[in-house]
């Protein structure tokens, strides 16, 4: 491998500031002037791939949380050469885990210096991150894994979705119920029209509840604690001071941070809906929430998405509740609601699953769906993996898949940040019709030193 720096010069936390003269970041492109149901007309066309017989060199972008498992996926499946994270404790635990990998605190800096020794990335960051990480990576021509939700925000999962074409790299997006038998065949039944034209979706999650707080004031400031690159892990983010229940977990419920209750399952929960009608771009977005204190997500909201007729499916809507919010008991008045669920309301009767990964997709008598036919996923980390030696792309890749699916999802939030009217889309521009007031939140400014 070439030029590695030493261990004891990586291992030392850099700030942000430090390092922005010294690494050529890429500048922030405009959005495409194309509909993202247009732009992912084409086919994908990747590289020929590893050559046969070589390990996949993964490198890592967070290792802590759901970035452990990443990173053992990504060890697994061939050699882990490098990883970056921004806490020095479990940066420090990495190294006893992966001893062949040299360490960063820095993504930038392990990208820049190590470029050439790195085949694939795995993103596992808070959701701030996550678009600025994976562009950084795919303008390198790294392959690119990231986590759920793909993006923070609209514009970042449109951005991603065209610089992995550009590029021509495998990518994923980490919603691992894309993977299962049970959700596609779940969709394979709603795509074949067994109950007729869906009228409706209903998609709930016991999220945030218990899980983090929302609908607080900002907290008080508090001493950066010494195993934290504080300006590391605000990234693009807006500046502000350290204070408890940021890291390394409690960020899903900040605007400036997270995506809020419906970031972190709605790609999971609405994936099943996604897969089987196409789900992209809606015209119309409208939500009922506790109050938005402009900090912090609200502690309950209910968002309607409208779609138009797409290819022969149907218009309809989809109605999303978080915080404890339920649909009604008479969708499906025989079943007590589970934490997590969906309800398909189709012209001949209903489909409903019992979690947020699709599990258990029951007919409203009760019975199971009918076997149908359908493609099997090797695993889907493993679609990745297939897809960097040469193989199709994964099914969540950015541009056919997660990047439409994300861009639906968070586009929720605008409506949840209104808190009321009914807001009109215009995918093809990614505005809000009539208004400019969203372009902010559409579309955000990056701190200096962080691009896209």
């Amino acid at each position: 491998m070439s030029h590695k720096p030493s261990r004891r010069d990586v291992l030392k936390t850099t700030s942000a500031a430090a390092i922005a003269g010294a690494i050529a970041l890429p500048k922030t492109s405009s959005a495409s002037s194309s509909t993202s149901a247009e732009g992912f007309e084409a086919p994908l066309i990747l590289p020929q791939g590893i050559p046969k017989g070589d390990k996949i060199r993964f490198a890592a972008i967070g290792i802590g949380g759901k970035g452990s498992s990443d990173t053992a996926d990504a060890a697994n499946a061939g050699v882990l050469v490098a990883f970056a994270e921004v806490d020095s404790n479990t940066r420090s635990d990495g190294v006893k885990k992966y001893p062949g990998a040299t360490a960063f605190a820095d993504y930038r800096m392990m990208l820049d210096r190590m470029g050439k020794d790195i085949d694939a990335v795995t993103v596992s960051t808070p959701d701030h991150n996550h678009a600025a990480a994976s562009a950084m990576a795919m303008r390198m021509g790294k392959h690119v894994f990231c986590q759920k939700p793909l993006t923070r925000t609209v514009y970042e999962a449109r951005r991603l979705a065209q610089l992995a074409r550009q590029h021509k790299v495998a990518t994923q997006m980490g919603n691992q119920g894309t993977a299962r038998d049970d959700l596609r065949n779940a969709a394979a039944f709603l795509k074949s029209g067994g109950l007729g034209a869906v009228k409706e979706v209903h998609c709930w999650t016991d999220r945030c509840g218990g899980w983090w707080p929302q609908g607080v004031p900002r907290p008080e400031r508090k001493s950066i604690p010494r195993n934290v690159d504080w300006e590391v892990w605000l990234g693009p983010a807006p500046f502000r001071d350290y204070a408890n229940g940021y890291h390394p977990f409690a960020w899903r419920g900040w605007w400036d941070f997270g995506s809020g209750a419906l970031g972190d399952i709605g790609c999971h929960q609405m994936n099943l809906p996604y897969m089987a009608l196409d789900l992209r771009d809606p015209i119309a977005i409208q939500a009922q929430t506790s109050g938005n204190n402009r900090e912090s997500f609200p502690n309950w909201s209910i968002v309607t998405y409208e779609f138009s007729e797409l290819r022969g499916r149907a218009p309809l809507k989809l109605y999303w509740y978080d915080g404890g919010k339920r649909p009604s008991p008479d969708l499906v008045p025989s079943w007590k609601y589970t934490p997590n669920g969906s309800i398909f309301v189709c012209e001949k009767g209903i489909l409903y699953t019992e979690s947020e990964y699709g599990f258990n997709a029951k007919l409203g008598s009760g019975d199971p769906v009918p076997p149908m036919e359908f493609e099997h996923s090797p695993g889907h980390f493993q679609e990745w993996v297939e897809a960097i030696k040469g193989g199709k792309p994964a099914r969540s890749n950015m541009p056919e898949y997660s990047g439409p699916l994300t861009e639906m999802v968070v586009l929720g939030n605008l409506a949840v940040w209104a808190d009321g009217p009914r807001l009109e889309w215009d995918a093809r521009r990614l505005q809000v019709k009539g208004t400019k007031e969203f372009d902010s939140l559409i579309r955000p400014a990056y701190r200096e030193g962080w691009s896209l």
